[in-house]
């Protein structure tokens, strides 16, 4: 490849197919946490971040050499307190810690719905104690533009919850995201199964291993896999694969799994695609760039509707 190549997802690394979003019997969840972590482990999975609600637990002992458990919890902010009806609003932050042998204040929010200013201060305070702010589900959450248009300080939030999928069909959110980047907010985006395991395993409710995020780091490594979590070194998905994404001279290369659809969503209107036309899968797409795109995000479908979406990339 020339001197003029940048590559959106790095070209070093391995990639680890990770659920950001899990509950266990810590909280509300039906599974132990070593539960978790085997059916995990049998469907591929390295990487689980234990984010039960109001309760930090660092699960250190389930490391081991193929398997990495992030330290975390969920904080919510409800809009009638801390009880939540069917219709009001909610606010929901997954909390990752970036260095779990650094203490830490694991705080919960004390601010009110409507004080945005405190709940970013929230946020901003986190952030500072050493953790990943990650703001959830906002279809489930009953929210629109006018909650989340000056959040600030989340470096990432979901595009997909498979819970909130199976649930209700609200579980997929890229408008939210494509909204909340027209408003100024760098962040990524992250498919997670917010799981509870209250179904049986058999049952189409079974909420485990639907969403993941694939992360691409230097090792298996709490540190090298936070790393790649700040960089956004990863892609969401709820099934095909993004291998590569990278520009050459102007022109967006993609490499994937087998698709129908790969779409290259932009600040404005208009976007790049190729489509399957002769029932053929693609695997690849070159887009030639021309510099007005504001940013770029890569969507890939299959022919199951399963979806892969990267982070959005800007183009200055």
């Amino acid at each position: 490849l020339s001197m003029e190549t940048k590559y959106l997802l790095p070209r070093m690394g391995s990639f680890y197919k990770a659920n950001l979003h899990c509950h266990t019997t810590v909280s509300d969840g039906r599974l132990l946490p070593e539960e978790v972590k085997r059916v995990y482990r049998e469907k591929g999975y390295q990487i689980v971040a234990y984010t039960d609600h109001r309760q930090y637990v660092n699960h250190s002992d389930l490391n081991d050499e193929s398997f990495l458990a992030l330290a975390g919890y969920e904080v919510d902010i409800n809009d009638g307190g801390r009880r939540l009806t069917n219709t009001e609003k909610t606010y929901h932050f997954n909390l990752y810690d970036t260095d779990p042998s650094v203490p830490k204040e694991c705080i919960l929010p004390d601010a009110l719905y409507e004080d945005i200013g405190a709940i970013n201060r929230y946020i901003s305070e986190m952030t500072g104690q050493g953790f990943l702010v990650c703001y959830n589900h906002p279809y489930w959450s009953v929210q629109n533009y006018d909650d989340y248009k000056d959040l600030r300080g989340c470096f990432a939030m979901e595009i997909y919850n498979h819970g909130c999928e199976l649930e209700g069909m609200y579980g997929y959110n890229p408008q939210a995201y494509d909204e909340m980047l027209r408003t100024g907010n760098r962040l990524f985006c992250v498919a997670a199964d917010d799981n509870h395991n209250a179904a049986r395993p058999d049952s189409y409710y079974w909420d485990s291993c639907g969403g993941f995020t694939m992360i691409k780091a230097a090792s298996l490594s709490y540190g090298a896999v936070i790393e790649a979590l700040r960089q956004g070194h990863f892609y969401a998905s709820t099934g095909p694969e993004i291998h590569d994404i990278y520009i050459e001279d102007g022109v967006l290369q993609i490499t994937c799994s087998e698709v129908d659809k790969i779409y290259v969503l932009t600040e404005g209107r208009r976007c790049h695609s190729k489509v399957s036309e002769d029932g053929k899968p693609l695997c690849s797409a070159s887009f030639q760039l021309t510099g007005e795109e504001g940013y770029i995000r890569v969507h890939c479908r299959d022919k199951n509707g399963n979806h892969a979406d990267s982070n959005a990339y800007f183009l200055e």
